[in-house]
């Protein structure tokens, strides 16, 4: 499970470097959003738009997954087969525009356009996690690998993962985009190479390789099942105890506390630079 929610959180990153569309959103976040707490905030967000398209994707293929658990042979056998045709689709540089079997994404990406503020963003997400030509095969990998778990909650987490992928390093991005180079966002967006005569791009031969290779695991280690796991068995055991810990009634409590202090230290800043800026476009105002 640990290397499928690997793949997804990376290929979350490369759609978001996808050649269709390199950079576009770091560059629209950097525009329209403020302050780096706006930023983090518009991040959310746009991760809650992602989230309610992506993760009732996923949670509609696991179910199915599980309902065809006994041909667990045959799951398998066919997602290995579907993720190395979409990789080799990737590497070849081979799309599709998966918010055209959306219904409505047309509605919504209209909206997003004439929308401002928070639901903005959130229009943003709801779309920008199924569109885009050159991320279609990406989205179609994570999409396959959550059926092939033949889990409801695991292929959620999949997709919800493949979401963090994209808001993370979009936020990042964005964050440090007026500090960075021409050659430092050019680095970002790949380059093209040319072989036998035949145009190929660095992020979609990376990215392709990765589904490929997630395929051939997928093959070859029983769905994943027989991989040796990432996060050592001891490790896994501490942490389920300490998560026994956090299930309790006081730290939600002290959770609770702490997240509402800090949603009113940010409201009390805000609060202040708001009061402080109005004497200043008042004496402006005077002035002329």
């Amino acid at each position: 499970m640990e290397i499928g929610l690997l793949t997804a959180f990376l290929g979350g990153m490369l759609a978001l470097l996808s050649p269709c569309s390199a950079l576009l959103l770091p560059a629209f976040f950097a525009s329209t959003v403020g302050t780096k707490m706006q930023l983090l905030v518009h991040g959310a967000v746009f991760y809650l738009g992602l989230a309610l398209t992506l993760v009732p994707f996923g949670l509609g293929l696991g179910a199915l997954g599980s309902l065809l658990i006994s041909e667990r042979g045959l799951i398998i056998a066919v997602t290995a087969v579907v993720l190395v045709i979409l990789g080799l689709a990737q590497i070849f540089g081979f799309g599709f525009d998966l918010s055209r079997m959306l219904p409505g994404a047309t509605k919504l990406q209209e909206s997003a356009s004439t929308r401002t503020g928070l639901l903005r963003t959130l229009l943003l997400g709801a779309v920008g996690g199924v569109a885009g030509f050159c991320a279609g095969p990406i989205l179609g990998a994570i999409l396959t690998l959550a059926f092939g778990q033949s889990n409801l909650w695991n292929a959620g987490a999949l997709l919800a993962v493949y979401g963090l992928g994209m808001v993370v390093p979009l936020v990042i991005i964005a964050a440090l985009w007026q500090k960075m180079s021409t050659r430092a966002r050019r680095a970002l967006r790949g380059r093209t190479f040319t072989v036998l005569g035949r145009e190929f791009h660095s992020t979609s031969v990376i990215t392709g390789t990765l589904i490929v290779a997630v395929g051939a695991l997928f093959w070859f280690t029983n769905g994943l099942v027989s991989l040796p796991s990432l996060i050592p068995t001891d490790v896994q055991v501490w942490m389920q105890e300490r998560g026994t810990v956090l299930a309790n009634p006081i730290v939600d409590m002290v959770a609770i506390v702490v997240l509402a202090a800090i949603a009113l230290t940010v409201w009390g800043v805000r609060r202040r630079r708001n009061e402080s800026a109005t004497p200043q476009e008042s004496a402006v105002e005077q002035s002329q």
